[in-house]
């Protein structure tokens, strides 16, 4: 990956861990020691989008508020786990900086006969390794206490609030205080991820004129970033547009160019033709390609971001180099992926792929390709994970299948004491 005209940034939050019960297919799943660059490779209905709305769900809960989230997703009736009475739980374990104390978010969502309501929400951390965890944020049904300062201790204020509404966030509300650093540093985070949903088709638009900072999640303002960076970070369009002619052979050059109406149009030169093409008679893999480079560049990265299956309208070729743009990135932004692509996963390290699949009773589970006997030798060995996927080595899209080389592998090691 290139390096952008942008400064350094200090070191991005990093999600390190993920639990969720009672949302949809994921019952209760844990997801332990997260990468900066995790992928999570599954079938169809293994729940690889389920675990990417998590992320989603949440972040509208502090853009657009709980009850707008929840009415999109179809309120209880939908999201809530079928055959469960409890609470929806998301906890999210996270440090602000690489040295800093891990902190954890909890909340809890219940749903009463007025609509949704945050039953339980709370933040804490362990100041020293040996110490105790201490919550410095304690919320039930809209009334709690938060600890104020910008290091959270015992000997600091402690305020009993009330909010509004029980269906408020206690961090969204209490977060934009100043009183209230940690609380402030965990909403911005959240408010700040970006998970995209980009569409070749939507980028093809034509925009009114006017440059924007940041991609938007279908990337329909592409030629208003284009914009700007030509204006604001001429090093950094250079950037992208030197590994997009890298990815996509003959391509010249890319410009926003403003029409006599007051709206912009992507055009793409190759080397071949004399005359640009409009971005509409492109190709779906370039106008995507520059997206991600475009998304992966920002001067002013979000502080995650979430792609859903990257493999789609992309030559297979490409994607060996788009994990590696991904990974590049992780070093500036957290980058969650979902993906079935096996060429994708290919370019993959064991440590970076969490393997999601279906139990018997239809719940979603997860498994670290690291922990996956055998895996790490194979890829040693110069094995490939996507290769290993294909063979079978991940025998989790089908639980009696799994049942059965388990009870194999199980057999074979007692046969090793008995022979």
């Amino acid at each position: 990956m290139h390096t952008p005209d942008h400064p350094s940034h200090p070191h991005p939050p990093r999600i390190e861990y993920l639990k969720v019960k009672n949302y949809r297919a994921l019952h209760d799943l844990e997801l332990k020691d997260l990468q900066p660059f995790t992928v999570f490779l599954g079938p169809n209905g293994s729940g690889k989008s389920t675990i990417f709305d998590v992320f989603a769900f949440l972040s509208e809960c502090f853009t657009i508020g709980l009850r707008r989230a929840w009415d999109k997703r179809g309120r209880f009736k939908e999201l809530r786990t079928r055959g469960s009475e409890g609470d929806i739980v998301i906890e999210l374990k996270y440090r602000e900086q690489p040295d800093d104390p891990l902190i954890t978010y909890h909340i809890a969502i219940g749903e009463d006969a007025k609509g949704p309501y945050v039953a339980e929400e709370w933040l804490q951390w362990r100041r020293k390794r040996s110490g105790k965890p201490f919550k410095f944020l304690d919320f039930r049904s809209g009334s709690g206490e938060v600890i104020t300062g910008e290091r959270p201790d015992e000997k600091d204020e402690r305020r009993q609030e009330t909010l509004d509404s029980p269906e408020y966030l206690a961090v969204n509300t209490l977060g934009q205080l100043a009183k209230h650093p940690r609380v402030s540093a965990l909403r911005r985070f959240i408010t700040d991820w970006y998970l995209s949903y980009l569409s070749a088709d939507a980028m093809r638009g034509l925009p009114e004129a006017g440059p924007q900072e940041h991609l938007s999640s279908i990337g329909d303002n592409l030629p208003n970033v284009i914009q700007y960076l030509k204006e604001q970070h001429p090093g950094t369009l250079n950037t992208i547009l030197s590994a997009l002619s890298e990815r996509i052979p003959r391509l010249e050059k890319v410009d926003a160019v403003l029409l006599a109406d007051g709206r912009l149009l992507i055009q793409i030169k190759d080397a071949p033709f004399e005359q640009p093409v409009l971005a509409k008679f492109a190709s779906d893999g370039t106008i995507k390609m520059l997206a991600y480079l475009t998304m992966l560049n920002d001067p002013e990265p979000p502080r995650l971001i979430g792609i859903e299956e990257p493999e789609n309208q992309l030559h297979p070729r490409h994607l060996t180099v788009l994990a590696e743009e991904f990974r590049a990135a992780s070093t500036r932004t957290q980058v969650l992926v979902t993906t079935h692509s096996p060429i994708f996963v290919n370019a993959l390290a064991p440590e970076e792929v969490w393997i999601l699949y279906r139990n018997v009773q239809g719940y979603t589970q997860a498994r670290r390709a690291s922990d996956v006997r055998g895996i790490r030798e194979f890829v040693e060995e110069g094995a490939k994970l996507g290769d290993l996927w294909m063979e079978e080595y991940f025998p989790f899209d089908d639980p009696e299948r799994l049942q059965s080389r388990l009870k194999h592998a199980e057999q074979a090691e007692q046969a090793k004491y008995t022979t």
